[in-house]
């Protein structure tokens, strides 16, 4: 049944009533003596369970209404050369036939002939694909994505080293300090997935081997991109923002490239106050935008914290379009972030678009192979991707003390 917004309406309604018996039972929770706290400490984690579902739901329904109101794409747009070369990728799949599809793929892309082997897919699958990563990687939806041509992208980066003053009309004017350039290249890795399909499912001319593909392979790369963009070591991946280096020094005198963390206030453990802390120690530029990025166990946490006048710092979005907030910013579940623990970073806030930069080299390639795995067929896939810090000051972290 289609999506409507009363059913935006009645998911929020719930929400609300949910988050209302939440506050009721945790602020019981916190009065509550010896004996009762243990019954009343399940009901908070039983309500906090159930805020979450609520506010995923709300999430995908919008989500959903949303892509029902998208404008139908027609075939209209696409060039003579683009289309043959779907329908030869598309006989390529089904059948291994491959007569004329590297001219095909010549014209159609502009690119030359891969020394590795493998066929490039269509750029409107290619898009697809991307498309469907983006909607299962959060660091995807959350960073500045940029698609190249080829892997030796640079990026030049201001460190505004560059002096200015204020001097009389007729006054001599001094030399000024040259400004200060920094070039930065993201850490570049090869992803590759392997789905496989029999004869017999490629045979099927209602079978839609594209759509096939793209789920496969959305299942296999979607995880290990987001553990990447967030924790990879950048060696042959992506290097992720924990695993730059770290300080508590403050922007203006802390080296760029990098990040900043605050402590937790608390041993082992989350406090409100330095959750503020972590908002506040962002420059206000950078919090035009900026979000929260935790994993799901550290929301749970962060839903009980109060600040000195006894607000909850988490509320929930009841109206359509409205997410759920912390301290009025918005919330991105990242569950590669890691969990509340002594020395732990379990929560990032920043301007992830400004932060962050992923890298796509254009160009998915598939490799049919119906002979390693019989009667299965495999497409061994491959493709190119990078990500990489772009602004240190962008992004702050949250340190969990070891110790009081």
């Amino acid at each position: 049944m289609p999506v409507d917004i009363k059913d935006i309406e009645n998911v929020a309604t719930e929400l609300k009533s949910s988050f209302d018996e939440f506050k009721q039972k945790n602020d019981k929770r916190l009065e509550a003596v010896e004996q009762e706290k243990g019954k009343l400490a399940e009901q908070v984690e039983s309500l906090n369970g159930k805020l979450t579902a609520l506010d995923e739901l709300k999430t995908g329904l919008e989500a959903e209404l949303k892509e029902l109101k998208r404008p139908g794409t027609t075939e209209g747009g696409k060039s003579k050369e683009a289309k043959e070369h779907k329908e030869a990728f598309n006989r390529f799949l089904r059948k291994g036939d491959d007569a004329g599809l590297a001219e095909l793929e010549r014209k159609a892309l502009n690119i030359g002939t891969d020394a590795d082997g493998g066929y490039a897919v269509p750029e409107e699958l290619d898009r697809s694909l991307i498309e469907l990563q983006r909607d299962a990687v959060i660091m995807r939806q959350e960073s500045n994505v940029i698609s190249v041509g080829s892997s030796d992208y640079k990026k030049l980066v201001n460190l505004h080293g560059a002096a200015s003053g204020w001097v009389g009309e007729e006054s001599k004017r001094p030399e000024t300090n040259t400004p200060k350039l920094a070039q930065i290249v993201p850490f570049m890795g090869e992803i590759y997935g392997n789905p496989q399909a029999t004869q017999t499912m490629l045979d099927d001319a209602f079978f839609n081997v594209e759509q096939w593909l793209n789920s496969e392979l959305m299942i296999e790369f979607a995880e290990k991109e987001e553990a990447a963009f967030t924790a990879g070591d950048g060696t042959n991946k992506p290097k992720g923002f924990l695993t730059y280096a770290m300080t508590e020094e403050a922007d203006k005198i802390r080296d760029f490239g990098k990040l900043q963390y605050i402590r937790s206030g608390n041993a082992g453990d989350i406090t409100a106050d330095a959750v503020l802390q972590l908002v506040y120690t962002l420059r206000k530029v950078h919090r035009m935008g900026a979000k929260f990025m935790l994993n799901n166990s550290s929301l749970f946490k962060v839903r009980t914290l109060k600040n000195a006048e006894g607000d909850y710092l988490w509320r929930p979005g009841l109206d359509a379009g409205q997410p759920s907030t912390l301290v009025g910013y918005g919330i991105a579940e990242n569950e590669e972030m890691p969990d509340v623990a002594a020395d732990a970073l379990p929560i990032a806030f920043g301007n992830f678009m400004r932060g962050y930069t992923i890298v796509d080299r254009i160009g998915t390639r598939v490799l049919r192979d119906p002979y390693t795995n019989k009667p299965f067929v495999g497409f061994y896939t491959t493709k190119r991707v990078g990500g990489m810090v772009s602004d240190s000051e962008a992004i702050k972290l949250m340190k969990i003390q070891a110790s009081a």
